[in-house]
């Protein structure tokens, strides 16, 4: 079974910065192509930092008001993160203004792994690279959902092909698959209860799919088997020993 890759749905012409590019042509270049950040390269096309408008509001929020009273000097202000505010505040240029070290992904990554990496680093785009490390698109959140827009027959023949039939060996006819708007229900009797916990794993894993209804039965429950090492072990147990 195979994901999509990154590469299938990135945006290739990217909109960028490089380290000395003004403030303000930053702004622009946001505001001209309606984008909400862009990545910022050295002279090697290689990503050194991100910049979003987030960035671009901290250096307009912190501009100093001139009739506002001076501050009395914090301990609170030496701590790392505000240093980097106040550094943002005071920037020029990209490479005063941008955010590093940069979150990146690779154009041969899953679609998967790139929502799993804005999830989890809280980002709202990645920068793609290639195989030498270097810029060749930008990956959105928008872009990722379009795995969803997969119509749900597609669907239903990657779990037919790739599921029930290469991974699990069983005939097509064996499992009754149904898809609706995204949902895929497996019906059907299998031989082995690791076979249906298989069936329902693998499913969940393919792109497009958003929840699995599962109503397989079993003959034979041989979670006792697998428990028992010097028991034989087939496609089944392999498998289980990955999800």
């Amino acid at each position: 079974m195979k994901h999509d890759k990154i590469g299938s749905v990135m945006t290739t012409e990217v909109v960028r910065a490089t380290y000395g590019t003004p403030f303000k042509e930053v702004a622009r270049r946001l505001a001209d192509h309606r984008i909400s950040g862009l990545p910022v390269i050295d002279e090697d096309e290689k990503v050194i930092g991100v910049i979003s408008e987030t960035d671009l509001m901290v250096r307009q929020a912190r501009t100093p008001d001139p009739y506002a009273p001076k501050r009395l000097f914090s301990l609170a202000g030496l701590r790392p993160g505000v240093r980097r505010q106040a550094v943002k505040a005071r920037a020029r240029t990209a490479g005063q203004l941008m955010t590093e070290p940069p979150v990146t992904a690779h154009a041969d990554d899953t679609i998967v792994e790139a929502a799993r990496t804005m999830a989890r680093r809280r980002v709202e785009r990645l920068p793609v690279l290639d195989e030498e490390d270097r810029l060749v698109g930008i990956v959105t959140r928008r872009d990722l959902l379009q795995v969803f827009l997969r119509p749900d027959r597609e669907i239903r023949q990657e779990v037919i092909d790739e599921v029930l039939v290469r991974s699990l060996w069983l005939a097509p006819t064996t499992v009754d698959v149904s898809v609706t708007e995204g949902v895929v229900t497996l019906t059907g009797h299998v031989e082995r209860k690791s076979e249906s916990e298989i069936a329902v794993s693998m499913t969940r894993q393919i792109d497009g799919v958003v929840a699995v209804v599962d109503k397989l039965t079993f003959r034979l429950d041989d979670a006792r088997f697998r428990a028992d090492e010097n028991a034989p072990h087939g496609v089944a147990d392999d498998w289980l020993r990955r999800i």
